[in-house]
């Protein structure tokens, strides 16, 4: 799978390098996926400012620090969810855009209930704010995990794209 979105982490840092802004991550469902596709790019450090995987409360608490009434009235892979969590991961790394996964990639019930194979996506940066939300009707975990990642990398690419 790396190797497949290895081509478009190279264009993504390509333009992160050219205008001299940096990323955040917090990957959700997709597991760190979206930080290790962008971490394939040799000298990542140029435009890779850090992240982590939010899967649970304690990690939420701690990459985030937002008090818990931030998120009151959220649900998990929901807009407004990922967008908070975009918006935090941005700030609380410095960096110009934040990217954050909120999903459900199946096998096992969502704490949410969230149906299984939704994933939502959202960037934050200088220019304004965007989202993406991805349906697979599946419960296949790991062809969730991939598909997510996918979506996730394309909409940032689409959203750098001048």
């Amino acid at each position: 799978m790396l190797q497949d979105v290895h081509p478009q982490a190279l264009r993504i840092a390509g333009m992160l390098r050219a205008r001299g802004e940096t990323i955040a991550v917090a990957d959700g469902a997709t597991g760190g996926l979206i930080a290790a596709s962008l971490l394939t790019v040799p000298g990542a450090l140029d435009f890779f400012v850090g992240g982590g995987v939010v899967y649970s409360l304690r990690a939420r608490d701690v990459l985030f620090d937002l008090p818990r009434d931030a998120y009151k009235g959220m649900r998990g892979a929901s807009e407004e969810y990922a967008m908070l969590q975009a918006r935090a991961i941005r700030e609380n790394f410095r960096a110009n855009w934040g990217i954050a996964e909120s999903g459900s990639v199946g096998g096992s019930s969502h704490p949410s209930g969230a149906p299984a194979g939704r994933s939502v996506v959202a960037v934050t940066g200088p220019h304004g704010e965007w989202t993406h939300l991805t349906e697979t009707g599946s419960d296949d975990r790991i062809a969730n995990m991939d598909r997510f990642t996918r979506a996730a990398l394309a909409h940032l690419e689409a959203v750098l794209t001048p």
